[in-house]
């Protein structure tokens, strides 16, 4: 008599072994997520920082955009440091004057500029418009892209910008992107996420593509 009939058997076996196993784990982890979600009940606006030398950091804030923009919020955007070229995300959103404010009002990378005295007006002229989302409930979520950047080079005053996001509406979200996101700013946030690079197309040759970095 051959045995060969025997394997699939055993292969079943092992199958659903494998599967009472995964149940139990996943029932063992439901329980603590319903735990963990019954203690986490308060609802408020929240500060999120993307920073890191990875990519990313932007285009995860403009997902946030349009995951807002979904349920009806409106959105304010202030770009520091960018400006000089017109990106997707700006062609894009300013299809919806209603729902999105948009402004670019930086006027390029610091090592093109090289006058630290004309980034820092640009700079104050940004944070002033800031200001006018942090004290507008009717805007919901407000994304500050590379002001990190504006912060990291002292073209702003520390201490006031976290003293306005900490007077902003109490449901208004903020998203901060920019590399070098300071300590204090950190302590201040609700959610902070680094972005590391494993890969970049760059270190390769590859120039920046349309749609991939701009």
């Amino acid at each position: 008599m051959s045995d060969l009939p025997s394997a699939p058997i055993a292969s079943s076996i092992d199958s659903d072994n494998i599967n009472t196993r995964h149940q139990r784990r996943m029932e063992r982890k439901k329980a603590l997520m319903d735990e963990k979600i019954q203690q986490a009940q308060r609802t408020t606006g929240v500060l999120l920082i993307h920073t890191g030398n990875g990519k990313g950091k932007s285009s995860s804030a403009f997902g946030m955009v349009m995951r807002a923009l979904g349920h009806g919020m409106k959105v304010g955007v202030v770009q520091f440091i960018k400006g000089a070229m017109s990106t997707g995300e700006e062609i894009f959103l300013r299809r919806f004057p209603d729902e999105v404010e948009f402004y670019a009002m930086g006027e390029g990378y610091t090592w093109e500029t090289q006058n630290r005295d004309r980034d820092i007006e640009k700079a104050t002229v940004a944070w002033a418009q800031a200001k006018k989302f942090l004290s507008d409930p009717s805007i919901g979520l407000v994304v500050f892209d590379e002001l990190n950047i504006a912060l990291k080079y002292h073209y702003l005053d520390l201490d006031t910008v976290i003293a306005d996001l900490d007077a902003r509406p109490e449901m208004q979200h903020v998203v901060v992107t920019g590399r070098g996101a300071l300590p204090e700013l950190i302590a201040i946030a609700d959610t902070v996420t680094e972005m590391n690079v494993v890969k970049h197309a760059f270190k390769d040759g590859i120039v920046a593509q349309v749609g991939v970095e701009w």
